[in-house]
Order: C-alpha cells, then sequence, then structure tokens
C-alpha cells in the first residue's frame, strides 16, 4: 500500500460534477495540457500501463480517447476519474463493486441514491477497518512500553 501526503492548502477548491467524489487533487500536469500519453498517465499516477488497460477492459474506464494511430489518449477528467478510482482501491472495496460505481456513473443522476449507499457500505468497511488497527496499534504501544521499560524479553 502506498501513503500519499497532500496539503491542502495546495489544493483548489471546485466544485463536483459528482456529488459522491471529493474535488479532485491537482496532478503534477502541464498547464493548459489535456491529452496524455498512456506513459504520461503512468507518471502521473503510479499505475501500471498493465493495469491501465486492465481498466478500461472490465469497464472502468471505458471512455479513453484513441488518436488517429489507436494510442490511447488520455484527458484531465480520466485522471481525475484514476485518482477517485485508486482511492477506492485504497478503502478495499471490491473490484466488482467500482466496476458497479463506474456504470451506475454512466447512467446519470438518477443512480445517485445507489451509489450513496455503495459509498456508504464502504465506508462502514473502512471505519472497521480502522478501528482492527487501532486495536492493534495499542496492542504494539504496550509491548514497546513493555521493552522500553528494560523488562525481561517476552
Amino acid at each position: 500500500m502506498t501513503v500519499m501526503q497532500t496539503t491542502p492548502a495546495d489544493t483548489e477548491q471546485a466544485t463536483p460534477t459528482d456529488i459522491c467524489s471529493a474535488p479532485p487533487r491537482r496532478h503534477p500536469r502541464p498547464d493548459g495540457q489535456d491529452r496524455y500519453t498512456i506513459s504520461e498517465v503512468v507518471a502521473f499516477t503510479g499505475l501500471t500501463a498493465h493495469t491501465l488497460r486492465w481498466y478500461e477492459r472490465i469497464g472502468l474506464m471505458p471512455h479513453i480517447d484513441r488518436s488517429h494511430t489507436g494510442q490511447r489518449r488520455y484527458s484531465n477528467r480520466d485522471l481525475d476519474w484514476l485518482d477517485f478510482v485508486t482511492k477506492l482501491r485504497l478503502t478495499g472495496m471490491p473490484v466488482a463493486d467500482m466496476v458497479r460505481y463506474a456504470e451506475l456513473v454512466r447512467v446519470g443522476e438518477e443512480t445517485y441514491g445507489e451509489r450513496q449507499a455503495l459509498l456508504e457500505s464502504t465506508r462502514r468497511d473502512v471505519l472497521a477497518r480502522i478501528a482492527e488497527l487501532h486495536d492493534t496499534l495499542a496492542v504494539l504501544d504496550r509491548k514497546i512500553s513493555f521493552y522500553g521499560r528494560g523488562s525481561a524479553v517476552r
């Protein structure tokens, strides 16, 4: 798992087009550019080209434009979507649920309720995992404290 550091001061406030997602974070993209090759997207996102092609194949990114020679051309909107998908992956959301969410987004506003329910379910799972991690952290802290007092090794 990768940990990304963000600074809220560097993030522009924008009104999201999808109320289920947070405003997209700024990518290290050249100003004014809105077409990227797969290798540029790999550099921006840290995802592999294989993963990007797979996302397209399974329906997570079915709208990727192509150049006249057939090369994929990603837009800033695609990069914002990939950022959101990456966040969903970090939550542990199953790929099937991510694909379902993407399908619901394509259908339109009438699916807001279904999207909200899917995200709320994922949120509950994340909160449960956080609670487990807090418990695990407490155990580690007790052991570290025990060893730090110079007690006998267990």
